[in-house]
């Protein structure tokens, strides 16, 4: 489909094989684990199970439409991102983690990586664009960074890491390929935890890597196939209807993240919000340049672990629960896990696609018990 098509219609269409006389508009999965394979097997689409899968390729081939890069699929988001670690970084390089974001980065990198002799930095988002990259070999962030949602700008982040002869990866889950890109702001990799918003159904785990440069993305490619992380064909059929509703989801949930972050701004008995699409928060002006929309979670301190409970425990309409981007909205007091550097009293809402008349409600109402 055409790049000047909105991206709204395109994410519908992506994947999609040709329509044919009598055919469905999308295959269903291809559960096998060997096909037909005589002779020379240089001639053959597929050779076993572990090596591809037609209902991958069409998911990878609609995410790499909308990415502006080839694509590898994950059976989760940790395994994409354990593939971009183990599969470009070795004994005696350096790598940069995000001090403030996904505790399970930190842990596989810590647990996997440091015994076999690779150093491990982390940096807060804030502090990104000050740090010295000399002798760094890969950079992993997030932006917005989770749960407390700090922007980093990317295109200048990619130009200082690059010039520094390293690699730079971001990891776009918070907001998805419809919300930013980050191979086109200048970075080397761009990967996505698929769990959260873009299946967006909390039925499903799993991942993807997008680059630009085949070459890079071939050592993540054989990482997959030798480690035998594979997704199965089953969640790649889910992911990919999922995708095809991925931006009217996203138009509810981020208008309604919108008008609550706005709400919860303006109550007494909220301390703080984060928010990138408030004009008070210190992420809003790099977000507003690099982010199609502000993203669906807003994060915010209700000042102790008793008031953040008593508001989980009491709004009907929040399901309590550790993920975030699905069609039903979700929170958790972070600080209760002790993986986070976060106030004891901080709340992660992932908003969902409720009418928002009701949400403001159910949210007003458990904040005056």
């Amino acid at each position: 489909m055409s790049q000047k098509t909105h991206r709204g219609t395109r994410v519908v269409h992506a994947g999609l094989p040709q329509a044919k006389q009598g055919r469905p508009f999308n295959e269903g999965p291809t559960f096998a684990s060997t096909f037909h394979l005589s002779g020379h097997t240089d001639n053959a689409d597929f050779q076993y199970g572990r090596f591809s899968n037609p209902t991958w390729e069409a998911l990878e081939s609609g995410l790499s439409e909308l990415e502006g890069g080839e694509t590898v699929v994950f059976p989760s988001g940790m395994a994409a991102a354990a593939a971009i670690m183990s599969s470009l970084v070795v004994c005696g390089e350096i790598i940069v983690l995000p001090a403030d974001g996904y505790f399970a980065t930190r842990a596989y990198a810590e647990e996997f990586l440091v015994p076999n002799g690779v150093k491990v930095n982390l940096v807060s988002t804030p502090e990104l664009l000050k740090y010295d990259y000399s002798d760094v070999r890969l950079v992993l962030i997030e932006s917005p960074s989770n749960p407390l949602l700090d922007v980093v700008d990317i295109k200048a982040l990619a130009k200082r890491v690059q010039s520094s002869g390293g690699l730079l990866a971001v990891d776009n889950t918070t907001l998805t390929v419809m919300g930013q890109r980050p191979l086109e702001l200048g970075a080397d990799l761009s990967m996505s935890a698929d769990t959260k918003a873009l299946n967006g159904h909390s039925d499903i785990v799993y991942g993807h890597v997008s680059a630009k440069d085949p070459v890079l993305l071939e050592r993540v490619r054989l990482w997959r196939k030798l480690a035998g992380n594979i997704p199965g064909p089953m969640e790649s059929w889910l992911v990919h209807r999922g995708l095809a509703t991925l931006d009217v989801r996203l138009e509810r949930m981020v208008s309604n993240a919108q008008q609550i972050a706005e709400f919860l701004h303006n109550h007494p008995s909220v301390k703080w919000v984060r928010y990138p699409g408030l004009p008070t928060d210190p992420s809003y002006d790099v977000a507003k340049t690099q982010m199609d929309h502000f993203g669906f979670i807003v994060s915010f301190d209700l000042g102790s672990p008793a008031q953040a409970d008593q508001f989980l425990q009491s709004c009907a309409l929040i399901f309590e629960a550790t993920s975030f981007g699905g069609v039903h909205t979700m929170a958790e007091r972070r600080a209760r896990w002790g993986t986070d550097d976060v106030p004891e009293g901080l709340v992660r809402l992932s908003v969902g696609c409720e009418r928002i008349e009701d949400l403001l409600a159910a949210i007003d109402k458990s904040l005056h018990p």
